[in-house]
């Protein structure tokens, strides 16, 4: 494992916490894996044995409904882990994964994670925060989807990943826009309706980059009753 592998994660949520000789232990006996864009990581219904850490690109988790349509459960980058809480406890994922650009995960098997806990039950603290940050994030979603408008949500995304605090900013999109529709609960015709909302509000969409004339603007927006954000 690289150098950077291993800083990036010693400093993730799910090992920041944990005592540096259990990290090193961990470390030494997981493993660097390259994913082409598309190819699938593991299956929903799956035995799961490993945890993963994003070193680079993007990932969806996602399951698949009854009636075929595919939900997106979240969609992780660079120094964040999933997986965490179905190893620990060896169960079947609930969820499937995919590589939705060429990314590079740092796989730990849950058995040594599992055994390293016995041993060492501090690091259930490293768990346990890795754990509620997930946890944290559903409850934005769902918050996100129940208090804003769809132009909310997506205006809220693209600040997410602004470079910077004020004045105008160009925003690269990291994945299609079918993903991102999916992400925020959206279908894509929603995603396209909610773009040409956010031209009143100096947004413009060109190719996978969003333009954004004024980032202080666009907060304000985010920040509005959705009453006052529909009447726009």
């Amino acid at each position: 494992m690289k150098p950077e592998h291993i800083e990036l994660a010693r400093q993730s949520v799910l090992l920041s916490a944990a005592p540096a000789s259990v990290v090193e232990v961990l470390l030494a006996a997981s493993h660097v894996r390259q994913y082409d864009r598309g190819t699938c990581i593991f299956l929903q219904g799956e035995r799961a044995s490993a945890i993963y850490i994003v070193a680079e690109g993007w990932v969806k988790l996602y399951r698949i409904a009854p009636n075929g349509a595919e939900a997106v459960v979240g969609v992780f980058t660079k120094g964040h882990s999933f997986g965490e809480a179905v190893a620990f406890r060896h169960d079947t994922y609930p969820v499937a994964s995919e590589a939705v650009t060429d990314c590079t995960l740092i796989r730990i098997e849950a058995s040594v994670f599992l055994r390293l806990l016995r041993e060492n039950p501090e690091i259930a603290i490293s768990m346990l925060s890795a754990t509620y940050t997930h946890l944290h994030g559903l409850v934005e979603q769902i918050e996100a989807l129940k208090a804003q408008t769809g132009a909310q949500r997506v205006a809220e995304f693209l600040l997410e990943l602004a470079p910077c605090g004020a004045g105008r900013c160009e925003v690269t999109l990291p994945y299609d826009k079918v993903l991102i529709a999916g992400r925020l609960g959206m279908k894509p015709e929603s995603l396209s309706r909610a773009f040409a909302r956010l031209k009143e509000q100096d947004v413009t969409i060109k190719q996978n980059v969003a333009i954004i004339g004024n980032v202080s603007l666009l907060r304000d927006y985010i920040e509005q009753d959705p009453a006052q954000a529909w009447a726009r």
